[in-house]
């Protein structure tokens, strides 16, 4: 082998390698991974949905995000999950502490402008939750003179007032949790949030809470990502399609939903997922 020909395989695999130190640190495809690890938001604190529970993550949603994550490359381990609070999402997203947010995230035009969203993966409803031998409420306009449980600054229980049942007592908890158990003890007669969250709860209740199962509104679970990502929203939303496609899907909803009976609204789910392919 000639000096010459030393020198261009030399030059030739110093220009490889520092396309693969940019892709390493850029994040090809949308990813910023220096550790070739993928940077996931979830709840930490929905049973169901997103829950940490003795150093393991579970839910509806962290099974799309795993799934979404192994079509992308990354296996298991190269998996870091972070916990995502609703006050705090587009900040995480915005100053690159993940590399996308699924925490029953809804789509809407306010966040629109902060971040953009792949999906949806999911279209959840405004549902209540009761005790499972109280017949007394099917929904939301029996709910007058009745109490009503939802998270501190959740607009949820506000929906109830305003359009369905104008004399309800409003009481707010720090977290689910705290409204299921003040639900077990008679504190309050129902909680009210998205339907798969309050699935994921009746779920932990060993059969003393029930989910209604009248959805009255439409919140689209979307895939939260840097604003304008538009090649990285296509990759996810293909994942998404494949998890639909292959009954991945279905099942992850059943398995976390187990002996509620719970149904996402069909007429839109499964949804089709082409949020965020074009620049808005």
């Amino acid at each position: 082998m000639t000096f010459r020909t030393q020198s261009i395989i030399g030059k030739c695999l110093a220009a490889v390698c520092a396309i693969a130190c940019v892709c390493t640190l850029a994040g090809c495809g949308g990813v910023s991974t220096r550790d070739n690890v993928i940077k996931i938001g979830i709840k930490f604190d929905q049973p169901g949905v997103g829950f940490k529970k003795s150093g393991t993550y579970v839910g509806f949603d962290v099974d799309v995000a795993r799934y979404i994550a192994q079509e992308l490359g990354y296996s298991e381990d190269q998996i870091e999950w972070k916990e995502a609070p609703s006050k705090q999402r587009e900040a995480m997203l915005q100053n690159g502490d993940v590399d996308m947010i699924l925490a029953s995230y809804s789509i809407t035009d306010a966040r629109k402008r902060a971040v953009s969203f792949a999906g949806p993966y999911l279209v959840a409803g405004q549902d209540l939750m009761v005790r499972s031998d109280d017949h007394s409420i099917s929904g939301p306009e029996d709910l007058n003179g009745k109490r009503l449980c939802s998270v501190t600054g959740s607009t949820s229980a506000v929906v109830v007032k305003e359009k369905f049942a104008n004399e309800v007592q409003l009481m707010q908890q720090p977290g689910y949790a705290e409204c299921a158990t003040a639900l077990f003890s008679g504190i309050v007669d129902a909680v009210t949030t998205d339907d798969i969250i309050l699935a994921g709860l009746a779920a932990a209740s060993r059969g003393r809470l029930r989910v209604i199962g009248k959805p009255f509104t439409t919140e689209y679970y979307g895939v939260g990502i840097k604003k304008g990502d538009t090649a990285f929203a296509t990759r996810i939303n293909n994942a998404i399609r494949s998890m639909i496609n292959d009954g991945s899907w279905k099942r992850a909803i059943e398995d976390n939903t187990r002996g509620t009976d719970y149904m996402p609204n069909p007429e839109y789910n499964p949804p089709s997922p082409t949020e965020g392919e074009r620049h808005e």
